[in-house]
């Protein structure tokens, strides 16, 4: 379950509930772990899943005609995740998301969640909260690829996640971050004389 900090932090954060209603929403979640290799969307699914990322680290990749695996999205603790082309787009997803190491994930039914956030006018931040923090985190990340240089991603990536080299592979980092994996080992090397 959330911790009590997390939940307190949100009652805070949504100025128009109060603990009886961020409970409410926390309860309509059911626990789902993961084991570390384990998918938990597969690729052309259409679940419309929104999880919370209590525990653990999961991985977004996609398959290029070239047969090249591409990590599309990284999330881990205290992040929230789902399929998004099934939400946004009402397609199948194009990616399959797999759990890095073993997790934890509060887990909900997006319709059913979001029917309960339309029903009550308090819930209406907390209803664009988590739309925005999905969203936001997707175009944040595509507009480093038109901003940022190989090595600011890269900087940034472990400004965020300060052990995620210690986590997951070079070759997965490697395309998150859209280099080769030889060119990210010469970008650790060269940032470890400076």
């Amino acid at each position: 379950m959330l911790t009590e900090k997390k939940i307190r932090d949100y009652v805070k954060k949504f100025k128009d509930l109060n603990l009886k209603d961020i409970l409410l929403l926390i309860d309509m979640a059911s626990i789902k772990k993961l084991k570390a290799g384990e998918t938990y969307i597969e690729v052309g699914s259409n679940t419309r899943k929104l999880a919370y990322i209590q525990k653990g680290l999961i991985r977004a990749y996609g398959i290029k005609e070239n047969g090249e695996e591409v990590s599309v999205w990284l999330r881990w603790e205290d992040q929230f995740l789902t399929a998004y082309d099934p939400i946004l787009f009402n397609q199948t997803s194009r990616f399959t998301y797999v759990a890095m190491e073993d997790s934890l994930l509060l887990e909900v039914d997006y319709d059913k969640f979001m029917n309960t956030l339309h029903q009550k006018p308090q819930y209406s931040q907390a209803r664009d909260y988590f739309i925005f923090e999905i969203l936001g985190d997707v175009v944040k990340h595509r507009d480093s690829f038109l901003l940022m240089s190989a090595e600011e991603r890269y900087l940034a990536l472990l400004q965020q996640q300060p052990s995620i080299m210690q986590r997951v592979a070079d070759k997965h980092i490697a395309t998150y971050l859209g280099i080769t994996p030889v060119s990210l080992s010469r970008l650790k090397k060269r940032l470890t004389k400076k």
